[in-house]
Order: structure tokens, then C-alpha cells, then sequence
């Protein structure tokens, strides 16, 4: 059996049609690790309806998901290197779909948010898996057509999460109401595992890779730590509980930060941290992930809660956000983002501005009496800033990397935007829901104007960044990802 550790003698190998069987394999799992994500911005007050979950269900079902995939995807892709891609591609993909079955069947709120923790962690296992084993068995421009097919297929997935579920719920199949959007995942699953089984090539991996366990879980232990005493906090009080648990939180992650500094091989390369274009690129992703996608969320709430939207209604109206989303991704992948480097950024956080804008004079001139129709061209202009920052803040903050640090540099800012999502559902669910028993109406104000002054707090910060992206790619550089609209 040939080796995957020669790369030429795989690639001469394997037919071509099994290189596109490969291909449609690795398209279609990522393609559910979006819908999966993004589902649960739609039918998260349903499911918390029907399982008696309250506000607290609601503020976990997405973070759960990507905090879980943030964290272990660090570690993720070196888990490929050290036993095989193959193995572990398996594994993520059949507990991906076991995770899959237990949301569907969850019969209270603990089992499903224990449920979407693990799809988040073998989806982590598996995501990068697939990247690595085309990368190392087809011909270069069997990898072009791949990397370009790509963007539009999980672009089209982060529109097709929240819309499925929406129909699944107002279809109300078998009466199972939401459920059905996790159990078909099961379907697809099986299928993609028995393909998986005949597809992917063996490969042994290298024991010799070396993986720091210790510092995954302490980032892990900090994130889980400030976003539970966040969440509690926000929903039953500020007690002493809540606040020990961000107290906690924050000293776990200086924990992790020094880890970083004396470990001999650390997740994030120690100079990374050093360089000021790449630690301030961080820096502005964070804060815009983090309101760009807790502001998706909220309007999804807002929408179903404050405007008595049904969960289909609500997901065909967020699809001029995530249409003008996708479109900027385009157009800053196209060369956009060569062109203009990170002037780009600017342009991108001043629309998101204005869409926010935009928003917040509708909602506060009409209330909860505004029309959805009224909605849709904000919603657009929102689209188009944040997709031309979540394309260009990460390609941009690679701009002064150095190539031994691109690796650890695009697993940082991938793992970055996925915690973001996590820490954006949350704390801005936070102040949205905080504000509620004022009326819907006013808590959408509120939170609109807490992103925007978020977003316009980090606006001096771009000017730290690097000017222009790399020259060229890095391998294994991050693909810009669909935000969980």
C-alpha cells in the first residue's frame, strides 16, 4: 500500500473519478457541519420551547456547537498527523452522526446541549481531515477545481441551515416538529461513512507528532468558564456562582497563555503573539465575529419573539443578510482583498456601520411594528460589511506572518472565528434577552447599539494590521467561512 507520506506517488495512483468522489465525499460532509451550525439560529426557540429549556436552552444551542469546535480544532488537524487523517476522519464522521442522533432524540434540555457539544468536537476531528488528504493525494489541479468549489458550496450550505429548518419546523413532519432537522443527518452520515470506508486512502500517520493536550483543555476549561458565568449571569442574576465562573475563566486562560510561552510545541508559535499586525488582526476579528454573528442571531429572535414571525418566515428574511454575505466574500476572494489590502477592513466595518444603522433608526422609529419587507435592504447592507470583514480581517492578519508561523497563524485565526460565534450567540443573546422585559423593541435598540459601538471601537485597531495580505497563500492557509447567518 503506498504511503500518504509520498504525496507524487498517491496522487499518480488514484483515478481521477475517485479524486472526485473524494471530492463530493469531503464537500458534502463540511456542507452538514454548516447546516448543523446554523440551524439552531432559527429553531433555537422552538427547541427551547418544547423541551421546557427557557431563555438559558435558547443562549446555549449554537454556542455549544462552536465552542466545542473552536477549542478542539487546534488540535484537530495534528490528531490527523499523528494517527492518519483517514482514522481520524472516520471517527469524527461516525460520532458526528451519533452526536446527530442524540440531538434528534433528546428528550430535555441537558441531553441536547450535551449532544451539541459532541457534534462540535468530532466535527472538529473531522473537518480538517479532508483539506489534509487532498492536499496529499490529488494532482495540483485536481486541489484548484477542489479549493474552488468550495466557497459557493458552503456558502449555499450557511443559506440552506436556517431556511431547512425553518420549513422542517412549520412542516411539522410526523409531528416530530425540529427534530427532523438532526435526524436526517443521520442519513447523510451513514451514507458518507460507508463512501468513506471505499473512498479514502490508508494512510498510518506520524507518531512522532507532538500534541499539547493540556493546552486545548485549559482553553476549553476558559472559554466554557466565562461563557457559563456570562449566560447564567445574564439570565438568572449576577450571583456569586456566575461571577467565580469568569473569574475562573479569565485565570484559566492566562493559564493557557503562559502555556503557550513554555511549551515545546505550542499551539500558537510564541513570536505569533508578538507580532503586532498579526495580534491586532486577531484583535478587530474578535470583536467583528463576535457582533457580526450574535447580531444574526438576535434578528432571528427578534424576528420570531419580538415580531411574531414564524420560523420559515424568519429564515427567508434573513436571506438577503447571508446573500450580501456571500456576495462580498466573492468579491473580496476575487481580488478585492489584493487590491485594496486592508483599507478593505475599513470599508467593511463602515458598512456594517451604516447596515447597523440603517436597522437601528427602523427599530426605533416603529417598534415591533416593523416590516419585515422594511427589513430586507439593512439586512442586505449588513450582509455585504460583514462578509467583506470575515474575508479579509484573516487574510490580511497573515500579512506579516512568517512561513514557519503560517500554520499555527491560520489554525489560530480559523479557531478564532469559530470561539467568536460562540462568544457572539451568547453575549449578545445576553443583552438582547437582558433588555426584553422592556419590550422586544427596545432590547433590539440596545443590542444595536452595543454592536455598534463595538464595531466602531475597533475601527483605530485596522490601522496596526498589515497593509497588504501575503504575497501569496500560505499553505494551508484558512478559507474564509460562512458566518452562521
Amino acid at each position: 500500500m503506498t504511503s500518504l507520506n509520498k504525496p507524487e506517488a498517491d496522487a499518480a495512483s488514484i483515478s481521477r473519478r475517485r479524486m472526485w468522489a473524494i471530492l463530493a465525499l469531503v464537500i458534502v460532509v463540511d456542507a452538514l457541519d454548516v447546516i448543523d451550525g446554523t440551524v439552531t439560529n432559527i429553531a433555537a426557540p422552538t427547541i427551547a420551547t418544547d423541551l421546557d429549556g427557557g431563555v438559558s436552552l435558547i443562549k446555549w444551542l449554537g454556542p455549544a456547537y462552536m465552542l466545542a469546535m473552536g477549542v478542539l480544532l487546534l488540535i484537530g488537524g495534528r490528531l490527523g498527523d499523528k494517527f492518519g487523517q483517514r482514522r481520524l476522519f472516520l471517527i469524527g464522521l461516525g460520532g458526528f452522526t451519533l452526536a446527530s442522533a442524540l440531538a434528534g432524540f433528546a428528550p430535555d434540555p441537558v441531553l441536547i446541549i450535551i449532544a451539541r457539544v459532541a457534534q462540535g468536537a468530532f466535527g472538529a476531528l473531522l473537518i480538517p481531515q479532508g483539506m489534509a488528504i487532498m492536499t496529499k493525494v490529488f494532482t495540483p489541479d485536481m486541489i484548484a477545481k477542489a479549493f474552488g468549489l468550495f466557497g459557493p458550496v458552503l456558502g449555499v450550505s450557511a443559506v440552506l441551515g436556517p431556511v431547512l429548518a425553518g420549513v422542517i419546523i412549520d412542516a411539522d413532519m410526523f409531528g416530530l416538529s425540529w427534530r427532523p432537522i438532526f435526524l436526517l443527518t443521520i442519513v447523510l452520515g451513514l451514507v458518507a461513512l460507508i463512501a468513506a470506508f471505499r473512498l479514502l486512502p490508508r494512510d498510518d500517520g506520524d507518531r512522532a507528532t507532538v500534541i499539547d493536550g493540556w493546552a486545548s483543555g485549559l482553553l476549553g476549561l476558559a472559554m466554557l468558564g466565562m461563557m457559563y458565568g456570562l449566560i447564567e449571569g445574564s439570565t438568572n442574576g449576577w450571583k456569586t456562582g456566575a461571577v467565580a465562573s469568569i473569574v475562573a475563566g479569565v485565570l484559566l486562560f492566562a493559564a493557557f497563555a503562559y502555556r503557550q510561552r513554555t511549551a515545546a510545541s505550542p499551539l500558537i508559535v510564541p513570536s505569533l503573539l508578538k507580532n503586532r499586525g498579526f495580534t491586532s488582526g486577531m484583535l478587530v476579528g474578535l470583536v467583528s465575529f463576535i457582533a457580526g454573528t450574535g447580531l444574526f442571531f438576535v434578528l432571528s429572535l427578534f424576528m420570531q419573539e419580538g415580531l411574531h414571525a414564524s420560523p420559515r418566515t424568519a429564515a427567508f428574511n434573513m436571506v438577503p443578510l447571508t446573500a450580501g454575505l456571500i456576495i462580498a466574500t466573492f468579491a473580496a476572494m476575487g481580488g478585492l482583498v489584493t487590491k485594496l489590502g486592508r483599507v478593505l477592513v475599513f470599508i467593511g466595518l463602515g458598512v456594517s456601520i451604516v447596515g447597523s444603522g440603517w436597522l437601528l433608526l427602523l427599530v426605533n422609529q416603529y417598534g415591533t411594528q416593523v416590516s419585515l419587507w422594511a427589513l430586507a435592504p439593512a439586512f442586505l447592507v449588513i450582509g455585504i460589511g460583514t462578509g467583506l470583514c470575515y474575508t479579509t480581517i484573516p487574510t490580511i492578519a497573515l500579512g506579516d506572518a512568517k512561513p514557519e508561523e503560517a500554520g499555527s497563524a491560520s489554525g489560530s485565526l480559523t479557531s478564532m472565528q469559530q470561539l467568536s460565534t460562540a462568544i457572539g450567540s451568547a453575549a449578545v443573546s445576553s443583552i438582547f434577552f437582558g433588555y426584553a422585559a422592556s419590550g422586544y423593541g427596545h432590547a433590539m435598540t440596545v443590542t444595536l447599539i452595543v454592536v455598534l459601538a463595538a464595531t466602531a471601537l475597533s475601527i483605530p485597531f485596522v490601522t496596526l494590521m498589515p497593509r497588504q495580505a501575503p504575497a501569496e497563500p500560505s499553505e494551508g492557509g484558512p478559507a474564509p467561512e460562512p458566518a452562521a447567518a
